[in-house]
């Protein structure tokens, strides 16, 4: 077992199989469906988000982790004597890191990391935490290699084929979404600094935008992290596979990590997404 522990919302999107190589503990943040609250990816699954909104036409609501929650979280974690550090969702898309930042003043050797980041741009920060506490680091020392060495270089991206979520969550007014329907348009989404920008659009059909994206992504930097790519999405598992093996045929990568996004992130960016997330050199 680490000497630091390694700790995240459910927004990282991590599968169970990572969480349990790299020893990192998740804590969910909170999906509402007609008026009921559920834990993220616990009560309540991706396509249960989706379902619902093809039966009733409305989307499921978000909510952060609040103080009450993760305090009785930190109160029952700093029992074991180890160092903690909680890994949360961009501070510009939620209140978890507040909220963990408050909590955790009543703890000592708790650390709370803005990963500036969502969905696996957060779970690379995670892991990249969980590299350095397999190292032997303290807690102090990952913290400042967090910020200073992954955060700023995590590339995170999200090509958007179906924009409804993002039209009835009011991100996306309804003269864009018409237009961007009749053009057959797919927006691609940045995380830049923190907050989400749409730098370009594709247009066709989702195969051909899909290949020009993943082209896109990997000819935009000068290097990437080899060791670790994140396919991301809320679409098939074949077309998902088939981004990755378009990755391949550009870039060789250790590990090509497909999967789902959890339900924060199917609430916001609905179906037929795909990101791909990964760390500049």
């Amino acid at each position: 077992m680490s000497k630091v522990r390694i700790m995240a919302d459910t927004v990282c999107d991590l599968s169970e199989e990572l969480k349990r190589r790299y020893e990192i503990t998740t804590v969910p943040l909170y999906v509402t469906r007609d008026g009921v609250t559920y834990r993220d990816g616990i009560d309540i699954t991706q396509h249960e988000v989706f379902e619902h909104y093809r039966t009733t036409g409305k989307l499921c609501s978000t909510a952060a982790i609040n103080v009450e929650d993760f305090s009785r979280f930190f109160q029952e974690q700093v029992k074991t004597g180890e160092e903690i550090i909680f890994i949360t969702i961009s501070s510009e898309f939620s209140s978890t890191y507040q909220n963990a930042c408050i909590a955790s003043e009543d703890y000592e050797g708790v650390y709370v990391v803005d990963s500036r980041n969502l969905s696996t741009g957060e779970g690379l920060v995670a892991v990249a935490a969980a590299k350095y506490a397999q190292q032997e680091l303290s807690a102090s020392e990952i913290v400042t290699k967090l910020y200073q060495e992954i955060i700023p270089n995590v590339d995170a991206s999200f090509f958007v084929a179906n924009i409804e979520y993002l039209h009835k969550g009011g991100r996306c007014s309804s003269i864009a979404a018409l237009g961007a329907n009749l053009l057959k348009l797919k927006p691609c989404i940045d995380v830049i600094d923190g907050k989400m920008k749409v730098t370009k659009k594709y247009r066709g059909a989702m195969d051909k935008c899909m290949r020009e994206y993943v082209k896109d992504r990997l000819s935009q930097v000068s290097g990437a992290d080899d060791d670790l790519i994140f396919v991301t999405h809320t679409c098939s598992a074949d077309f998902a596979a088939a981004a990755a093996g378009e990755i391949k045929k550009l870039r060789q990568f250790e590990e090509i990590a497909i999967t789902e996004a959890g339900c924060t992130v199917a609430c916001h960016c609905g179906e037929d997404t795909l990101g791909i997330l990964f760390i500049r050199k």
